[in-house]
């Protein structure tokens, strides 16, 4: 039997916040996700990206970002 006396607190966040902490449970649950993440923040250490302006440049496209 469990007893004893029960309090409840709230924790007020917003929308953004609670999606953000929804999809990283997602990921940190799911062993395939899991690992992508950690791939592709090994190829990010490793230099084995592009930054986005360089790839829109390869491909034609002229943006200001």
């Amino acid at each position: 039997m469990i007893s004893g006396r029960h309090e409840t607190e709230w924790i007020t966040i917003t929308t953004d916040e609670y999606n953000s902490m929804k999809s990283t449970l997602e990921i940190l649950y799911n062993p395939k996700l899991k690992k992508e993440v950690i791939e592709g923040k090994m190829q990010v250490r490793e230099g084995k990206v592009r930054k986005l302006k360089d790839v829109a440049k390869d491909l034609g496209f002229k943006f200001d970002f």
